[in-house]
């Protein structure tokens, strides 16, 4: 066999190389794997219009922000596109896509894959198509209610003021409309208010606005109530009788303050400190800060982080529930053990309550719009109730046996009894916002406004089984 000399070889693989090239040119320039991204640049979100829950046959909108100018979105829900051609991101930095729900659609966190390319990235993010639990059952219930004040966000019924307490703040930081409101439980009207004192300075040495309240409990003991100033992460004390300021704790007290409960028989005050692992701790008569109590996850590499809290006083118990983590715990106040639950089925929990009795706790769960009971004793979910769009509090009324949950998105609060059946779904009006029951049988409740002529918001409800 001849071997052609080394001239001729370089000829013959110069030829072949040109041929390769011309043949695999076309087929490399069409290579799906682009110049990619090290990481997905902005932030696209899933929601509904005008933020809206996002009902089955109902409408929702995909839309992202601070992205590439020029790139292309394709929306992927499994192997189905959402959008019959790619979008391209504006001079900005943005897109909108509006999305049609299909009638036949599941409820829950439907994840979308968000795939650019010119460059190329991909990130997931979660539409949440919401439950419609249908109003009904108000003829099972006296329900009263009036306008307050703007921004209201908790309440709390005291027996020896034998009146209401309400806390309010209007805005974002540097926030300067808030108020500390005492309500008449007969007419729901004020019988007294008061502004909050100036807050310092913020870090960049803006103005601070004032110490908002937004938390509330009251200690009948000492004749107070206590509120959380989440703004200035601290709390601050009043008094019940004229609203006069006790003390005015520093900021940075309690990071991000959310709620707080008095335990009146042991004299201490407990805020939870939302974005941490801690329920910080006071004495209810030196009003001076203790040992605060830390709440481990038990999941790897994770952080418990307070949100709502509940207490048994009888029965010195204390329990919150997770924001970051799907857990809750209890905390037995006589010996610091803390114990914490799974809470498989819930995500984003916000709200919490206890009842001692059948020893059940009860989780609401913004992400998941539903109601845990979980047997705190063996951490076994007895009960998944869908309640609605985007619930935040539940309180527990122990006379009537039933919990009412406030549902921030769908408007209503809904009303469930321990067996996880729904007793009623009651109009609460625009974003109820919180509530608690006064052992007398009645549940107060609060809710927000969307807006300065919102006469649905902003309002004080006191509802009562109706006798038959």
């Amino acid at each position: 066999m001849a071997y052609p000399s080394r001239p001729a070889l370089r000829a013959l693989l110069g030829a072949s190389a040109l041929a390769l090239s011309v043949i695999a040119g076309p087929v490399l320039a069409e290579t799906v794997f682009t110049k990619p991204l090290v990481d997905f640049a902005g932030r696209v979100s899933a929601g509904g219009v005008d933020r809206a829950p996002v009902f089955k046959g109902g409408k929702a909108v995909i839309e992202g922000q601070n992205l590439i100018p020029g790139q292309t979105v394709t929306l992927m829900r499994g192997s189905k596109a959402l959008n019959a051609e790619p979008i391209t991101v504006d001079a900005e930095g943005g897109f909108s896509f509006a999305l049609d729900i299909d009638a036949e659609a599941e409820t829950g966190l439907q994840p979308i894959v968000v795939i650019t390319e010119n460059p190329a990235s991909a990130e997931v993010v979660e539409l949440k198509i919401s439950p419609e639990v249908p109003v009904a059952g108000a003829e099972k219930f006296a329900v009263a209610s009036e306008p307050v004040v703007r921004g209201l966000y908790q309440v709390k019924f005291s027996e020896a003021a034998n009146a209401a307490f309400v806390t309010s703040a209007v805005g974002r930081p540097p926030v300067k409309e808030a108020k500390l409101v005492k309500i008449n439980p007969e007419t729901l009207k004020i019988e007294a208010e008061a502004t909050p004192g100036a807050a310092p300075a913020r870090p960049d040495g803006s103005d601070g606005g004032l110490f908002a309240v937004y938390g509330v409990d009251v200690d009948e003991a000492n004749g107070n109530v206590w509120v959380t100033n989440t703004r200035q992460d601290t709390a601050a004390v009043y008094k019940q009788s004229d609203l006069s300021l006790v003390k005015q704790f520093e900021p940075g007290a309690v990071p991000h303050a959310r709620d707080v409960v008095v335990d009146e028989a042991n004299g201490r005050a407990y805020a939870s400190a939302t974005g941490t692992p801690e329920i910080k701790v006071f004495d209810t008569k030196t009003l001076e800060p203790l040992e605060p109590i830390t709440i481990k996850s038990q999941i790897r590499g994770e952080e418990f982080s307070t949100m709502a809290l509940d207490i048994d006083e009888p029965g010195g118990k204390l329990v919150t529930v997770s924001l970051s983590t799907p857990e809750a715990a209890v905390v037995d106040l006589a010996s610091g053990e803390v114990k914490v639950i799974a809470l498989p089925g819930a995500k984003a929990a916000s709200g919490v309550a206890y009842d001692p009795q059948e020893g059940l706790i009860f989780v609401a769960s913004q992400a998941t719009d539903n109601l845990l009971i979980v047997k705190a004793e063996t951490g076994e979910v007895l009960h998944d109730v869908a309640v609605g769009a985007g619930p935040l509090n539940v309180a527990f009324e122990p006379v009537g046996r039933l919990a009412y949950v406030a549902n921030r998105g769908a408007g209503t609060i809904t009303v469930v009894s321990p067996a996880g059946e729904i007793v009623a779904n009651l109009d609460a009006g625009s974003l109820p916002n919180q509530l608690r029951a006064d052992g007398k049988g009645n549940v107060w409740a609060v809710n927000k406004s969307r807006g300065e002529n919102d006469e649905a918001g902003d309002r004080i409800w006191r509802i009562t089984p109706a006798t038959e």
